[in-house]
């Protein structure tokens, strides 16, 4: 129990991983053994693209741009505040 109270703990203070599904470069493949790609980042994978990045170097993705939401009426263009 201590153990999972700490991970816990650890999992606050360090900042969250980007959700894959909310970028605009993420895409999903034809290729049952690499079902998951990054436009940014150029490649295909078997695992989330952004676990990918964060075992094989580190840090958190870099290259993460969050998807434009639709306006409200129908209008697909960008929102401008």
């Amino acid at each position: 129990m201590y153990l999972r109270n700490r991970l816990i703990d650890m999992d606050k203070s360090t900042p969250s991983m980007p959700v894959c599904l909310k970028c605009m470069s993420y895409f999903i493949t034809y290729d049952a053994a690499k079902p998951y790609g990054c436009r940014a980042l150029g490649f295909k994978s078997r695992q989330n693209p952004a676990r990918v990045v964060y075992e094989s170097s580190g840090i958190h993705c870099q290259l993460y741009r969050p998807k434009e939401k639709p306006r409200a009426g129908g209008d697909k263009g960008p929102i401008i505040s």
